[in-house]
């Protein structure tokens, strides 16, 4: 065993006990840490004999979450090569970019994908095999299942694999612009699960989780820092409301993770009413403020506590947690730092500012990523010379050292020479009982330069106008942070990880004009 090979040292301590449940398949197959671990060395065995993947190969991935992911995640971290998270809500045109750039020679795939995958891989000279998970996949691919128990089930040691390898990549920029893959290594992942033991987790413990696994959040949150302390990891194939449910009560999960539209739709499935989650220590939710009347209605109807937490694929991704008893005390809050980060907050000088003064996030810390694959000066551009990682969130901590963020840089909007941040507005718009889901954006103005628009999701049964909700703002908000228009949406656009896709909602409405 080396660094790296986490799963053989935790079959050696724990080989019986139950590793994950893969409730995407018909038969919903459950593996302990011995299987998990035997599945991992046979794919890295044919990984390297069959595919010829060496040690900084990567090996590709589109695919829903399922035990296949982890398969090659473990497997690809024995070989010391690299496994890249695609994101399958990409174009295959942007697929094919990204695999240009990172030359996979293995691709793994879900059948839903064989259409883009069949457009990217043609793209891309460096793959030599391709591998699909379901169906019947695409000409001259082969199962995975099939390749997978063709691979000796022999142990693969590669001692050469230190703490500072790149163990996956994991792309960034899918809500605001060009990808980049951030270099996920060895020594972030424990020092990840370190500042997750402290602050939130127990051995043994079990969780459903529901972000893809392309994501910080399905791979990094809490999947790999449960697995290393020996827990349980309930995968969903896709976040289904009514099934999480069932699946918290059916497996006794001590903890869950989501985000605030996760939440929000969990109210509204319909087994809700019924559903038992006293097994819950607690939830956290992350990627966006979480509605205090959600807090308040978990506690009420579920007696379920809240920690916030607060993350992002380059650095942890545990970066701060606020404490469930101080959920509703400290509304609003992402918390303190976890603790191996160190956080301030910082002026366009870049230096530190006082308490309840709003400037820019910046991290430091060794569960910071290696940098982003094939641009070496990339870093160089987010990370000043003292070592500090700028974020891009606007921020403050309060008296207490308990960090807020006021919104992202690029959120943020100029109306008559003021800041304007579009958290504000929604927070305060959630108070509102007829809103189910909210994004605020900034849209051109010929008088004042930008303005608000509220883009607004009724809750189920209910009913508002423009002009009820605009007055309603203006009891709660200064008018100039009003928007000057609100527009209803039988949807708001969600990413793949569950969060509000502003981009989307701006490229839509300023070309509209």
């Amino acid at each position: 065993m080396y660094i790296g090979d986490t799963l053989a040292r935790r079959a050696l301590y724990t080989p019986d006990r139950l590793a994950v449940v893969d409730t995407g398949k018909p038969e919903r197959p459950h593996y302990t840490y011995a299987q998990l671990n035997q599945r991992a060395n046979r794919f890295a065995n044919w990984l390297r004999d069959a595919a010829r993947v060496q040690p900084g190969d990567r090996v590709g991935i589109v695919a829903y979450d399922g035990v296949e992911f982890l398969d090659a995640f473990f497997a690809c971290s024995k070989l010391g090569a690299i496994l890249a998270c695609y994101n399958w809500r990409m174009h295959w045109r942007e697929l094919a970019r990204i695999m240009d750039d990172t030359t996979p020679k293995v691709l793994i795939f879900s059948d839903e994908f064989k259409d883009t995958i069949a457009q990217a891989a043609a793209a891309t000279p460096s793959v030599t095999h391709t591998l699909h998970i379901e169906g019947d996949g695409l000409p001259g691919s082969q199962r995975f299942e099939t390749v997978l128990h063709s691979g000796r089930p022999d142990p693969v040691i590669n001692e050469a694999v230190s703490e500072e390898n790149t163990a996956a990549l994991i792309f960034t920029g899918g809500t605001t612009g060009v990808p980049r893959g951030a270099q996920i290594s060895h020594r972030m992942i424990v020092w990840n699960t370190l500042n997750t033991v402290i602050h939130d987790i127990l051995p043994g413990d079990t969780t459903v989780n529901v972000f893809p696994m392309f994501h910080t959040g399905g791979l990094l949150v809490y999947t790999m820092p449960l697995m290393i302390v020996g827990g349980t990891v309930i995968l969903v194939r896709r976040f289904d409301p009514a099934l999480v449910l069932a699946l918290i009560e059916e497996y006794r999960a001590d903890f869950f993770a989501g985000v605030p539209t996760m939440y929000q739709m969990l109210t509204q499935a319909p087994n809700w009413a019924e559903a038992d989650l006293s097994s819950l220590r607690f939830c956290t939710s992350g990627g966006a403020p979480l509605p205090v009347t959600l807090v308040e209605q978990f506690a009420r109807e579920k007696n379920v506590r809240f920690k916030q937490g607060f993350g992002m694929t380059e650095f942890g991704p545990g970066i701060f947690a606020l404490a469930p008893e101080d959920a509703i005390r400290k509304a609003g809050s992402i918390g303190r730092p976890n603790f191996f980060v160190d956080a301030r907050v910082v002026d366009e000088h870049n230096q530190p500012l006082g308490p309840n003064e709003v400037g820019e996030l910046v991290l430091k810390g060794p569960s910071f990523c290696s940098g982003y694959f094939n641009l070496p000066d990339a870093m160089a551009e987010v990370v000043d010379e003292d070592g500090w990682f700028h974020t891009g969130d606007m921020a403050r901590h309060d008296e207490e050292w308990y960090f807020y963020i006021v919104d992202r840089k690029k959120d943020m909007f100029i109306s008559g020479g003021e800041n304007i941040y579009p958290t504000e507005i929604e927070q305060a718009l959630y108070r509102h009982p007829a809103v189910h889901q909210c994004a605020v954006i900034g849209v051109p103005d010929p008088r004042w330069g930008e303005v608000g628009k509220a883009c607004v999701v009724l809750a189920p049964g209910a009913s508002a106008t423009e002009a009820e909700l605009l007055a309603f703002l203006r009891d709660h908000l200064a008018g100039y942070k009003v928007p000057h228009s609100v527009e209803f949406l039988d949807v708001l656009p969600i990413s793949a990880a569950g969060k509000i896709l502003k981009r989307e909602l701006r490229d839509r409405f300023v070309e509209q004009g």
